[in-house]
Formats: structure tokens, C-alpha cells, sequence
């Protein structure tokens, strides 16, 4: 499918899904770095998710009102992100990565965790991995966004039969253990594991190219999920954070809320090993080239939580980097122009 057949379907699909209750809740938060009237905001809005090919959340998370035509022209969106998807990556791609237990398996000596999928396994399987592991995260054995996420005390899991059961009847089968953290990363914010997203692309001629680089921040809840509660702040070539962290409101926090500690300037334990790891995981998926890998640093270093075929876009608001131009270069550096051209 041409380039212009996938923007028309994918603006055909967001007209039909027009939230009118989220374009307001995006246009308040445009008035926090604009003054200006909410209809001029709603409009420009509109006329942004044509001319630009952008979502509604990303006006409103980059600030993309107070920016010139030249510089709304740089920003990487996640309808190009989709389309990227759609034209890089093989009709295999959600089957690959999304099947996390078939994910797991594939990359079994990178994920540095213990799993169990309920659905497969007996009663007496799931008591005596209980014993193993005094806490356990249950996630949907399918599932994006840190949606359907759970944690459990096994000690206050009475009766393993009908847990079992439960979690079967909703969905939720995956239980696995929950990673040890590395205390630089507990010390930022130990109520969650705290990831990293990692945005590679494997071009054909076998070059790796990392595009983006985040550290997710949890905050308050048990994911760190940027659509789950969490906050997030990109990192230099280094693993450095370089700003201050970003929610999904587009509220700011120089500091973590919870713990106080400066986020700009954090650095990330063990990140040319996590880079290595990514690296090394992309050569195993010839047919899905563009993927987000979510990694955890562990306290010997950095493991595998889960790769998405369709990752998020991730830039840091202009009101809090003092650059006004976004990402998309990068983009357009690692993939190729023709991918992301419009009239393509």
C-alpha cells in the first residue's frame, strides 16, 4: 500500500473515532504554554492533524502551538510512527512480539526472569512457582501499554485453584516474577521497575541505528508505563537523562515526586550493555526491523521486558528542552526519506 493510500486510511480512522471530550482535554493542556482562545487551539489542532500528520496528544505534549511551520514540520508523530510500522515491519510482526510468551521463549536467555503462563500449566505448577517468587506481576499473555498489569503478594493468594482460575477467566495469564532493579534505579523510584525504550531500526544493508532512547519513570503506580501514570525523559548517547521528567498531562518534574531525586543528569547503570543487547536481539527478527525494546537493568545488568512492532513516539516538550525542533530527521536518517515523505 503507497504512502498517501496508508495517510487516508489512517485519517479516515481517526475521524471516525473523533473524540470531542479528548480534543478539549488536549486543547486545556495547549493553554498552559499559550494563550491562546480554546477554539483558536481546537482548530489548530485539526489543521495540524492534516498538514502534519499528527495526533491530538502529540499537539498537546510538544507544545506544538507555540512553534512556527518550520519547526511543526520536524516533529515525529504517531501516525508516522504507524505508518512506519505498516511499510517496515512484516505482516508477522504482531505474532513475533506481541505473543509474549512465544516472545519470551525466542529470547529466553535475555529476558533474566522467571514466567509461567497459567492458562498451560497445572495447579501444583503454579503453588510451586508461588514458593519461588513471594511477589509476581500478572500481565495479559497479549497486551500493549502497561494495560491489564497487576501485582500479587503470593502470600496472600489463599487459594492457588481458584486465583488460577480467575486470572484465566480474565484474561490475565501471564505470572512471572518481578525483576530486581539496580539500586541507582530504586533510589530514583522503587515502587515499579523503571525501563528503558529503546527505538532501533535495522536497515537492509545490516547497519543498526538507535533512533531514540527514553528512561520511563514509574510514579505511583507498578508500571512505568507513560500511559499507565509514569513520566518519561530522554537520554544522550551516554544513558544520560538530559531533562527534567514528562506525564502524560504534561506536567513536569525536575524532581521525582516520590523520592526527590533530580531526574536531568541521572545516569543509566549498564547502557552500552543494554545498547549491545538490543543490538544483538534485532539481528534475530530478519522480518521486523523498526521495533521499541522496553529493558530493565537489572543488578548485573540489563534484561529484555518486551520489543513492540509499533512503538510510541518519544520527544521532549519544548518548554522544557528549549529546543523547538523534534525528532523526525533522526527518523528520516535511520529509515530513509521516501518512508516518511507525505506525497510518497
Amino acid at each position: 500500500m503507497s504512502q498517501v493510500s496508508l495517510r487516508v486510511r489512517y485519517l479516515l480512522q481517526r475521524a471516525r473515532r473523533l473524540n470531542l471530550g479528548n480534543v478539549t482535554e488536549f486543547a486545556r493542556q495547549s493553554q498552559r504554554v499559550s494563550r491562546a482562545p480554546l477554539p483558536v487551539i481546537v482548530a489548530d489542532m485539526l489543521w495540524c492533524s492534516v498538514r502534519y500528520e499528527m495526533g491530538f496528544r502529540d499537539y498537546a505534549v510538544w507544545d506544538v502551538r507555540t512553534l512556527n511551520r518550520r519547526e511543526r514540520a520536524t516533529w515525529m508523530t504517531h501516525p508516522k510512527a504507524i505508518r512506519l510500522n505498516n511499510t517496515l515491519n512484516g505482516p508477522d510482526s504482531a505474532a513475533l512480539l506481541g505473543d509474549k510468551p512465544r516472545f519470551y521463549r525466542d529470547f529466553a536467555d535475555m529476558v533474566g526472569r522467571e514466567w509461567i503462563d497459567v492458562e498451560d500449566a497445572t495447579v501444583e505448577d503454579v503453588s510451586t512457582f508461588l514458593e519461588r517468587h513471594p511477589r509476581v506481576l500478572v500481565k495479559p499473555a497479549r497486551g500493549e501499554g502497561g494495560r491489564g498489569i497487576s501485582a500479587f503478594d503470593a502470600s496472600e493468594i489463599t487459594d492457588v485453584a481458584a486465583w488460577r482460575a480467575r486470572l484465566i477467566d480474565e484474561g490475565g495469564t501471564l505470572v512471572e516474577e518481578i525483576l530486581p532493579q539496580h539500586e541507582r534505579l530504586s533510589e530514583l523510584y522503587g515502587g515499579s521497575v523503571n525501563t528503558l525504550r529503546i527505538i532501533t531500526y535495522r536497515a537492509p544493508d545490516d547497519t543498526f541505528h538507535v533512533i531514540a532512547s527514553v528512561l520511563r519513570i514509574g510514579n505511583g503506580g507498578v508500571v512505568d508505563n507513560f500511559a499507565g501514570g509514569g513520566m518519561f525523559t530522554m537520554l544522550d548517547d551516554q544513558g544520560v537523562a538530559r531533562w527534567a521528567g514528562v506525564d502524560k498531562n504534561s506536567q513536569v518534574f525536575e524532581r521525582h515526586p516520590v523520592t526527590g531525586v533530580e531526574i536531568a543528569g541521572f545516569a543509566v547503570p549498564f547502557y552500552a550493555e543494554a545498547l549491545a543487547m538490543v543490538e544483538q536481539a534485532a539481528r534475530r527478527l530478519p522480518s521486523v526491523p523498526y521495533v521499541g525494546w522496553d529493558v530493565a537493568i537489572t543488578p548485573s545488568g540489563p534484561a529484555l521486558i518486551e520489543a513492540n512492532h509499533n512503538s510510541s513516539v518519544f520527544q521532549m516538550k519544548p518548554s522544557v528542552s528549549g529546543i523547538r525542533t523534534g525528532l523526525l530527521s533522526r527518523y528520516r536518517d535511520a529509515v530513509g526519506a521516501g518512508v516518511l515523505d507525505r506525497r510518497g
